[in-house]
Order: structure tokens, then C-alpha cells, then sequence
């Protein structure tokens, strides 16, 4: 056998960050080495993304994964044995086209497959003995922008705000470790703010670790936010951006938006972004319309002159990211890879964005693990951005301390994408 063949695969149930059991893979090579990868878990779901796997009936409240976790170890670990671990694209072709077989990973679960896909990746650079973000990408150079969750709502909390997430973004910042920074004072000035004015429930959080303070509609959050951003001395250095989740409060029986407690349409919606944006220095917007408004994310496009993400509009999907270029629709990839199954699907998803001018904006799930991997795979395809939550939990601290590693580790052949976060590669 080779040192760089796979000596066996072995899964696990793990918990995630909200109690809810996930998919832990190690995969072993001939050389001992081990690649160990958690599956994430989202909350807010798009229609078309791959088939989580869950168990049903009473443990778990029907959402156990041994169901996923017997596929790796009795189907897919058995399998690839023996084959080269270095072989990426064969091996997560194999996975889905020979052993699952179906068009979504539903046979054996997007959460097997991508949980070994990950582990393989990482047992693959431990080999090499290098790190994951170089083994993805030699030229491997650009330091993400985070979008910082600051203040949460939609299906991410207990909050009335429809809009799922508010973020600061640090465009101005200096590197990782000074955009930490400028976020943890902030967030410092935010808390004191909310304790003042709604008392201590304010202070609770979201999934992503985000406040959940009893506010309504779009406004209000930004404004508490651009102050809190006065008080700590940087309003001149950060922006702002807003994952809207926009499906989930779509009504699709009346073609109406339920925004606290109006009726709105389509363009009534794109009103209110626009009116937005003449106040606060916005500089994206995930998914602001729902799922299939492929016409309005087009005008929004070509209107509001900012990156508009496609989060459940596009999937990390090649196929529906492939119409969104030909219409216009969008001009950024959220980039979540479960949400396509496989490490090598979630590349060429990236790859065909950005040779078409688009932005990659990668991305965490609500139902996180201390598993820091996106932070490496951000860094190796020289994406310029990160979404990954409120710095202030471990699951969510976990990637930005790794992030502050590979910036250390880069040192001055390392580059923050700032302003050129969209496009930032070069």
C-alpha cells in the first residue's frame, strides 16, 4: 500500500452547536495520518439544497444521524479503502455517481457524503504535511473580509425581525486580528446600548451568536449598529450588510412579503432596500427576495450597485448558479459546501462564479461545530469574504482564531481583501 492510500474510515454523532446531533468523519491513511471533518447543519434552509440524512422516530426528536453515520463506516469507508487519498475528485464522484446514485445525496445523506469528502481533503494535506488552504490552492493569499453577525432574527432566534442576520463589516481594517477587534469593541458598544434601552432579554443571542433585541423592520437594527459603531470610534472604517432570508417570510399563496406586520409586494420590498441604502453604507445583501424571483433579483442587480448573494437562490449549486449568470440575476455565491454535498462540486461551484465576475462569499451554518475548516477553504480559493457568525462563541471563535493562525503563518505574503473583497484575487 501507498502512504498516501486510505486505511480506513471511521464516523461518528457529534452535537452541534444547538444540541442537535451531526456527522463527525476521520479518515486514516498508510502514513497515520488523520483528516477529521464535522458536518454543519443549517437552519435555514434553501429548497434545493442536498438531502440531509435523519434518523426519525423519538430519540432526537426524530433528528439522530446514525442512519448517515452507519453509511460512512458500513458503505462509503469500506469502499474507498485502499484508494488514493490524494485523488479528490475521483473519490467524491465515486461517492455520489457509484454509491449513492440519486440526484440529490438522498440514498446515503449529503451529511455522510460531504463529512467524508472534508475528512479526505484535510487527511490528504496531513500527508503532504502542509496546511489545508495551501493544498487547496498553492497561491493561497487573501485574508477574508468577515461579515460579522452582530444582531440576529428570522429562523436563527426568538426575535420579531424577519431579517435573518445584520452584520458590521470592516472593510477598513488593517488584517484579521485588527478586524476582530474593531468587531468586539463594537459589539462591547452594541450590548451597552440594548441593556439601556430594552433591559437585559436584549442581550440574549441567536444561533449565530448575534442579539436578539425586541426591534421590528428593517431600520432600526442599522441604526443601533451605526451607533454602537460612533461610540467605538470607526465609523469611517466599517459598512454594513444584511442576509435578508427573504423566502421565509415570502408568503407564496398571496406573492406578499410579511415585514412587521405589513403586506408588501416585490417592488415595494426593493423600495425599502434602495431607501436603505441613501442612510447606511450597505455593501451586500443575501438573498432579499425569495427563492424564485429570478426577474427581481436581475433588477436588483443592475440597480442598487452592491454585491446581492444568492444563499437559497443558488445552493452552492453549478446548475441553478449557471442560469443566475445567464439572466443576471445576483453577482455573489454564498458558498456552503454541504449545501452541494462534496468538496469538489463546491470548488467548481466557486470556480464557475469567479470566472464569471462573480463574488464568493463563504459561509458557515447555524448549527455549527468547533470544526474550523471554512476558514482554510476560504483562504485557499482566495474568496476575499467570510460569513461565520458573532465572534463570540466557540463554534463561531473557532474559525476566526484559526484565521488569525493562517494570517500569522502567511505573514506579509498574505493580503486582506478590504474593499476589493468581491474581487480580490491577484
Amino acid at each position: 500500500m501507498s502512504m498516501v492510500s486510505i486505511k480506513c474510515v471511521k464516523a461518528r454523532e457529534i452535537i452541534d452547536c444547538r444540541g442537535y446531533p451531526t456527522v463527525q468523519v476521520d479518515v486514516r491513511t498508510e502514513s497515520s495520518a488523520i483528516g477529521r471533518a464535522d458536518v454543519p447543519c443549517g437552519r435555514s434552509t434553501g429548497t434545493y439544497e442536498a438531502t440531509e440524512l435523519r434518523d426519525g422516530g423519538e430519540r432526537y426528536a426524530g433528528w439522530g444521524v446514525r442512519r448517515a453515520v452507519d453509511n460512512v463506516n458500513d458503505v462509503i469507508g469500506p469502499a474507498i479503502t485502499g484508494k488514493d487519498v490524494t485523488r479528490q475528485r475521483e473519490l467524491d464522484q465515486f461517492m455520489t455517481c457509484e454509491l449513492d446514485g440519486s440526484d440529490n445525496k438522498s440514498r446515503l445523506g449529503a451529511n455522510a457524503i460531504v463529512g467524508v469528502s472534508l475528512a479526505v481533503a484535510r487527511a490528504a494535506a496531513a500527508t503532504l504535511h502542509i496546511p489545508l488552504y495551501k493544498y487547496i490552492n498553492a497561491n493561497a493569499h487573501v485574508l477574508p473580509v468577515p461579515m460579522i453577525n452582530l444582531i440576529g432574527g428570522g429562523k436563527l432566534g426568538s426575535s420579531d425581525l424577519e431579517i435573518q442576520e445584520y452584520h458590521i463589516v470592516p472593510l477598513e481594517a488593517e488584517g484579521i486580528a485588527h478586524a476582530l477587534q474593531m468587531a468586539t469593541e463594537v459589539n462591547f458598544k452594541l450590548r451597552d446600548l440594548l441593556l439601556d434601552e430594552y433591559g437585559k432579554p436584549a442581550l440574549n443571542v441567536g444561533d449565530e451568536g448575534g442579539f436578539m433585541p425586541p426591534m421590528k423592520g428593517l431600520r432600526e437594527p442599522l441604526e443601533f449598529l451605526a451607533k454602537a459603531v460612533e461610540l467605538a470610534g470607526y465609523e469611517q472604517q466599517i459598512s454594513y450588510s444584511l442576509d435578508c432570508a427573504a423566502t421565509h417570510f415570502y408568503n407564496p399563496e398571496t406573492g406578499r412579503y410579511q415585514l412587521a406586520g405589513e403586506e408588501l409586494t416585490q417592488q415595494d420590498m426593493i423600495a425599502q432596500y434602495k431607501a436603505l441604502l441613501k442612510d447606511f453604507p450597505i455593501v451586500s445583501m443575501e438573498d432579499p427576495l425569495h427563492e424564485e424571483d429570478w426577474e427581481g433579483f436581475c433588477q436588483m442587480t443592475a440597480e442598487l450597485g452592491i454585491q446581492i448573494v444568492g444563499d437559497d437562490l443558488f445552493v452552492t449549486n453549478p446548475k441553478r448558479l449557471q442560469k443566475g449568470i445567464k439572466s443576471g440575476a445576483g453577482n455573489a455565491l454564498l458558498w456552503k459546501v454541504n449545501q452541494i454535498g462534496t468538496l469538489t462540486e463546491a470548488l467548481d461551484a466557486a470556480d464557475l462564479a469567479f470566472r464569471n465576475g462573480y463574488g464568493v462569499q463563504v459561509s458557515e451554518r447555524s448549527g455549527e461545530t468547533e470544526d474550523s475548516i471554512i476558514s482554510d477553504i476560504v483562504v485557499g480559493l482566495n474568496a476575499g469574504q467570510i460569513k461565520t457568525g458573532a465572534p463570540v462563541r466557540g463554534e463561531r471563535t473557532s474559525k476566526y482564531n484559526r484565521l488569525l493562525v493562517i494570517e500569522e503563518e502567511l505573514g506579509s505574503q498574505g493580503r486582506y481583501a478590504g474593499k476589493d473583497f468581491r474581487r480580490p484575487a491577484g
